[in-house]
């Protein structure tokens, strides 16, 4: 039997009423020497438990080869939550959304050209059965029935917002079954996904931020959906985040206490998403479907996150305490005073960070030198990221791909289709053109003179969709690079060099071996800059200040931060202090424009200038809201209303 049970519309944890008041932190977004801390401050805002998706594809970034090391170290931190009194959620995927890469679903993939994800495509399920077992042998044991803090289980995620293939939803239910899965098992959906995305017999839960969207679902889940189950918000959403080229998302304090008093106040559970957002380190932030993302049909272009995930949640990137943290400890201790203790415990005392002012760049590299230690793939026909002949035919993940042909004279070249997802054109070593993915069959002036000309074309994965709508083609056709044929003067190119340029720690390390120019780079071209950060004292956390520079990537002692871009809104990136140490640190910055002469390290984060989250509800909705809200009898009628009215 389920430690957890979901009956009577209440929770028992082993036969005692509970009310699950949880909050959301991704063990692989915050350097493990600070989960102690974060795990800390959770438990002083007086939750009792601690939820965490696992991504699939940091986990196994190469087929049959698994990762539970260092930041993927899941089992040392639900065994760290353990120790502190903490219940556990774990949210597995195999997709699990939360604006990272592809949803969490690994790259390799989609090298299957007929690969249908999160469906019962046999080669997937295959895939995730092999991923399953390998989660449950590194977890099933840290069960509360088993003596651990794991409580529940999620299948997929968000998955009737999707698909309706009950059969790969029951896969996944008997997957866990047969790996030793003995907890309560769960779904979480928004919108009418609701009405799709469950599992028979399985809790199901919702996501929402609006408090009219919460009290449809909540009506639903109590006289259609599950009647006799408790409510629990599995996402209530405490702020959202941010693309790139836009302002800083925030949601008011004011609007986050009135819908989460709300929740209480239905006997609802609520897990906070987020309680603590972290950063989307190296290439791992996500994005959302549009035109670029291989969807004609969409209106939104396709929109690449940033390298921040803060969330505008109740604990700030860097773990500093924001008001909805404080408002948190309020609420809950005035409407669940038999839950939550009058004298919850002090929060550690917030982690100091520092200025270590601005700092010249010493020296740097060419893109030649750079070039010089990657080994060239030759193909008669541009590739895809995942096509490309590497890791033993696994394709590449993520980062840059060089293409590079020679041309004679040429009047232009187009590439076909969009690139994915920003392409830079170079003619003998100078920039030309950017073509991103708004710019299909784009056709770029090329005007090369006689003789041997050297055309470039670097493509950077700004990220793979990690949300799709429901029935949409879109995570099928994630594939990044160039995906179509590249033409010049409309004539097919039929000789390449592929360069890819995943900037892998190994890679970043053995630079150091090349002969370093002094000074700044010269010139609009990609290069490799070098500032020495050398600290006398124990190191503290602080944020590299990337103005003056244009885009590109920040390495720290061989670990990738994460991406820059000057179009915004972030404008710094968050250092943890322990990827420093006393002593010289080496900062690396791979600009593709042009670089600055100098970096700075701030004290402080600069994230952009704020704009208020909302979703404007339609006055079609609120009036359905209020009917629904005044009527006596909710009848059929109600119900056909609420599934065009969520959507």
């Amino acid at each position: 039997m389920a430690s957890l049970e979901a009956r009577d519309r209440k929770f028992f944890l082993k036969g005692k009423e509970i009310v699950l008041l949880s909050g959301a932190m991704h063990y692989f977004r915050i350097h493990p020497e600070y989960w102690k801390d974060r795990l800390l401050r959770l438990k002083a805002c007086g939750l009792n438990c601690v939820e965490t998706y696992m991504p699939w594809n940091k986990h196994e970034e190469l087929p049959e080869k698994f990762n539970y090391e260092g930041f993927l170290n899941v089992r040392r931190y639900v065994q760290l939550a353990h120790e502190l009194g903490l219940y556990v959620i774990i949210r597995p995927g195999p997709y699990i959304c939360a604006e990272w890469d592809f949803g969490g679903l690994p790259g390799w993939l989609l090298r299957d050209p007929e690969m249908k994800v999160r469906t019962s495509y046999k080669p997937y399920l295959e895939a995730v059965d092999r991923y399953l077992k390998s989660v449950t042998e590194q977890l099933a044991d840290l069960q509360m029935n088993k003596g651990g803090p794991i409580i529940a289980w999620q299948l997929e995620n968000e998955y009737g917002s999707y698909e309706d293939d009950l059969q790969y939803k029951e896969f996944l239910r008997d997957k866990y079954r047969q790996y030793g899965v003995t907890e309560l098992l769960f779904t979480s959906d928004n919108g009418t996904g609701i009405q799709r995305g469950d599992v028979p017999g399985e809790l199901v839960t919702a996501n929402f931020q609006e408090q009219e969207h919460g009290f449809l679902m909540f009506e639903y889940l109590k006289n259609v959906k599950q009647p006799d189950k408790p409510l629990m918000v599995m996402e209530f959403w405490t702020g959202w985040f941010d693309h790139w080229s836009e302002k800083h998302h925030i949601w008011p304090l004011e609007e986050f206490q009135k819908v989460l008093t709300w929740i209480l106040q239905q006997g609802s559970s609520v897990n906070f998403y987020m309680f603590h957002g972290g950063t989307n380190f190296g290439f791992m932030n996500g994005a959302n479907e549009g035109l670029g993302a291989t969807n004609e049909n969409t209106a939104n272009p396709y929109q690449a996150d940033v390298t921040s995930y803060d969330y505008d949640a109740p604990v700030a990137e860097n773990g500093d305490l924001t008001p909805k943290f404080y408002k948190i400890r309020d609420i809950i201790k005035k409407l669940l005073p038999g839950q939550v203790s009058d004298k919850l415990p002090d929060p550690p005392a917030a982690i100091p960070s520092t200025c270590y002012g601005r700092l010249e760049v010493k020296e740097h590299l060419t893109f030649a030198d750079i070039l010089s230690k990657v080994q060239p793939l030759k193909t008669e026909k541009v590739l895809s990221q995942e096509m490309l002949d590497v890791h033993a035919n696994a394709g590449q993940n993520h980062g840059f791909t060089l293409y590079r042909t020679k041309v004679g004279v040429a009047n232009s070249v187009t590439i076909q289709d969009h690139p994915r997802d920003r392409a830079i054109l170079y003619l003998n070593q100078k920039e030309v053109e950017v073509v991103d993915f708004l710019m299909k069959d784009h056709v770029t002036n090329l005007n090369s003179k006689a003789g041997e000309n050297t055309l470039d074309i670097l493509v950077e994965n700004l990220s793979r969709v990690n949300y799709a709508e429901f029935k949409s083609p879109v995570l099928n056709n994630q594939r990044k690079g160039l995906v179509n044929d590249v033409l010049v003067d409309k004539e097919m190119v039929k000789k390449w060099e592929i360069f890819p340029l995943e900037f892998q720690e190994d890679f970043i390390n053995s630079l150091d071996g090349l002969p370093w120019k002094p000074g700044k780079p010269e010139g609009n071209q990609p290069s490799m800059s070098r500032v020495e950060l050398e600290i006398t004292e124990p190191p503290q956390d602080t944020f590299i200040n990337m103005k003056g520079w244009t885009k590109g990537v920040v390495f720290v002692n061989g670990f990738n931060l994460g991406r820059y871009w000057n179009i915004g809104p972030q404008e710094t990136l968050y250092i943890p202090g322990p990827l420093l140490h006393e002593g010289k640190n080496n900062i690396l910055i791979f600009e593709v424009h042009t670089p600055a002469d100098s970096v700075a390290f701030d004290e402080k984060t600069n994230l952009g200038e704020p704009v208020i989250h909302s979703t404007e509800l339609t006055a079609s909705f609120k009036a359905l809201v209020f009917t629904m809200k005044n009527s006596l009898r909710l009848g059929p009628w109600v119900w056909n209303f609420w599934k065009l009215w969520m959507k």
